[in-house]
């Protein structure tokens, strides 16, 4: 039995994975996800049933169009495989109960927004609102009217979070911080998951986010001035700053914070245990 529903959960993965793939291919363009049907980017053509399968199709194809060639993104399978081992990781922590069912819906919102902020620096509200009414919705389920009620008073609080950190980096720098698609994301987290857990995934996404963000600044100063010789970075190499391009790159906040999420969900307690244990 416990096989069989193992099974189960990464086929009904793999499905929800290829709608998931539609919805981070057409909605940061507002375009509908039901019509018109699967059909290639490139010529426009209609994709094929047998085409369509999850995962075995893109590997029988090569990773191309079977009319035009067009090099299909490996994107695609890793979202349906993502999706996929999602699922069953929610099926084996919480069995297949409500909250197993739940986490895997939520798991299935934060791998899109994820995806969708990493390729389009975008979080579509069709996937941030609706998340966050489930998230309500889903604390009811389990918890009465009352956790509902929190649950929305949570993901009040956590907006306001990110709306006082976006104004206060305005106030003091003139530009944009954080952007309002990032406000609604933790307001979805903290509706799902309560505000503990989602001061948890803030702390992580953001810790995430400048690690990340100091190495592409290192990896770009070391690509600049090697150019000019090792002479010149021996005499400069306290000044990790680019003296040729002042433009700043955005980063996709929301992808880390979707993945530190995606890990609170499945081991938030062993994570904030290993944390607190450096100030016993």
């Amino acid at each position: 039995m416990v096989l069989l529903t193992a099974i189960f959960s990464v086929l009904f993965g793999l499905a929800f994975g290829s709608f998931l793939n539609v919805c981070i291919s057409r909605l940061p363009a507002h375009n509908s996800v039901i019509s018109p049907g699967s059909h290639c980017p490139s010529c426009g053509r209609r994709i094929y049933t047998r085409d369509n399968i999850p995962l075995l199709s893109w590997a029988l194809l090569g990773g191309r169009c079977r009319f035009c060639d067009w090099r299909i993104p490996v994107r695609y399978p890793l979202v349906e495989l993502a999706t996929a081992l999602l699922f069953l990781l929610s099926f084996l922590a919480f069995g297949l109960t409500l909250k197993g069912g739940g986490m895997a819906l939520l798991c299935f919102l934060l791998l899109g927004l994820a995806v969708t902020d990493a390729e389009a620096l975008l979080l579509p509200d069709a996937f941030t609102l609706p998340g966050i009414a489930l998230g309500i919705i889903y604390s009811g389920m389990t918890g009465g009217w009352r956790a509902a009620l929190w649950s929305f008073f949570h993901a009040l609080l956590a907006a306001l979070l990110v709306l006082l950190i976006r104004g206060a980096y305005w106030l003091v720098r003139r530009r944009e911080g954080m952007g309002l698609g990032d406000a609604k994301l933790l307001a979805m987290i903290a509706a799902w998951l309560g505000p503990g857990q989602a001061l948890l995934v803030f702390f992580l996404g953001a810790v995430g986010g400048a690690v990340f963000g100091l190495l592409l600044i290192t990896i770009q100063y070391y690509k600049e001035h090697l150019s000019r010789g090792p002479g010149y970075l021996k005499k400069n190499y306290l000044f990790l700053r680019n003296d040729t391009d002042s433009e700043t790159h955005p980063l996709p906040f929301g992808s880390f914070l979707c993945a530190a999420a995606l890990c609170v969900i499945f081991w938030g307690p062993q994570i904030l245990k290993w944390y607190l244990h450096f100030f016993r």
